[in-house]
């Protein structure tokens, strides 16, 4: 007999949604960021330090942040209002960089504007995972980051037109930037319903020592791998200044973004897909791979068929990556901890986002461009071998234990780690 075949199955119309808020987002936090690096060289006089320093401390900030956003939507058990106020808070900063006078203001404007994605990326991760069904959790992420990162290229390419149009004005463009976020706010009040079912009977501290204890080990070396990966990965901003070293003209600089972002958004739900079906230790290897030749481009010329071939390859390693680790804390976390789980992933990833890009902006400073990414490739050659060697535990780790299922650990971990 002919097997019969599964009915393909589609996700919910409240993943698309989030998906598009994202997307405005992006566009309009995009359209600042693809021009911040230089008008704070060119306009504000800043050091590539203290470019690396704003960049690392501002990302670093909206992780950190994550900690606290995500524990709280779980003591709450809502995830959609700690949303709304995050984004809205996003949304409010975009107009203090068209203002800002000085290094120090744009920082102020940084940091609030990354509060803001603090307060949300948890929330909205753990939301992602509530309404996708549990095997479909890699598309459902991939999608999202694919649409967040369509609104990162849409971002760039507008800013490069009203550049054309209104002569290299940089603080027009920066007013321009918070339209699409007011939109974003709007979209996801009225097109996103929380599902009831998240939300606990009683209200628990979740960042007590007897519920921390509750994330198993296998999340614990998901937490590993991420902080890993950014400790490998520093600041997309050094793509842009490298591009400009290179000769690339001022109104030009947002297309080194545009075509990161066309790449990682491409990739980013067709890697999703595929991580619900093969294992994910393939594909954070091949991910790692990508980056490595990714730096060895971008260290070897600043200009022509290098320096495009690189950041190509850059925002393929964010797509085959970003999405796959989402899903694997909702893969190995507790539901009633998804919050908490998300926000102490994105600290580990925000700490080692700090120092990556604060040694990036020391090491260009101080020798060049070229060491910098040579850097960043000898950084993910050790994290690749720290993968490998981690999957190499895990496996010898359930053969000497056997397929013991009367516990869920040996389960788990074969899930993450063979996989």
């Amino acid at each position: 007999m002919t097997p019969e075949i599964a009915p393909r199955r589609r996700l919910p119309a409240a993943i698309w949604v989030l998906g598009f808020v994202s997307l405005l987002m992006d566009i309009s936090s995009e359209m600042i960021h693809a021009l911040l690096p230089v008008f704070m060289v060119s306009v504000l006089g800043a050091s590539m330090l203290a470019v690396g320093l704003i960049e690392g401390l501002a990302e670093a900030t909206a992780l950190i942040v994550k900690v606290f956003s995500g524990a709280l939507s779980d003591y709450w058990g809502r995830r959609k209002p700690l949303a709304v106020f995050g984004y809205g808070l996003g949304a409010l900063a975009k107009p203090l960089f068209a203002l800002a006078p000085s290094v120090g203001f744009v920082v102020a404007a940084r940091v609030i504007d990354r509060v803001g994605k603090g307060i949300r990326g948890a929330p909205r991760d753990a939301l992602v995972a509530e309404i996708a069904p549990a095997s479909m959790r890699g598309a459902a992420f991939g999608l999202r980051q694919s649409l967040d990162t369509v609104g990162a290229f849409l971002g760039p390419l507008l800013a490069a037109v009203l550049m054309l149009l209104w002569a290299n004005d940089i603080r027009a463009v920066f007013w321009v930037a918070a339209i699409p976020g007011v939109l974003c706010v709007a979209l996801l009040i009225f097109g996103v319903r929380e599902p009831t079912g998240a939300r606990p009977q009683r209200a628990v501290n979740p960042i007590r020592r007897a519920n921390l204890a509750r994330l198993p080990r296998a999340y614990w070396h998901v937490v590993g791998i991420g902080a890993l990966f950014t400790l490998a990965r520093f600041s997309e901003a050094f793509l842009v200044l490298r591009a400009q070293e290179g000769g690339l003209a001022l109104t030009w600089i947002p297309v080194v973004l545009i075509a990161m972002n066309v790449v990682y958004a491409l990739s980013a739900y067709p890697a999703g897909r595929l991580s619900d079906r093969i294992g994910h230790g393939k594909l954070l290897a091949l991910g790692l791979g990508v980056l490595i030749a990714a730096d060895v481009s971008l260290a070897f010329s600043n200009r022509g068929a290098w320096l495009w071939l690189g950041v190509g390859l850059w925002g393929l390693h964010m797509g085959l990556t970003q999405g796959l680790l989402a899903a694997m804390v909702a893969d190995t976390a507790p539901p009633d901890l998804l919050g908490t789980a998300y926000g102490v992933f994105n600290l580990a990833s925000g700490a080692s986002l700090l120092v990556a890009s604060a040694f990036a902006g020391w090491l260009w400073d101080r020798y060049g461009a070229p060491l910098t990414f040579a850097a960043g490739a000898g950084l993910c050659v050790a994290a690749l071998l720290a993968v490998a060697a981690s999957r190499l535990r895990v496996q010898a780790r359930i053969a000497s234990t056997g397929p013991t299922t009367s516990s869920g650990s040996t389960k788990a971990q074969g899930k993450t780690g063979a996989r």
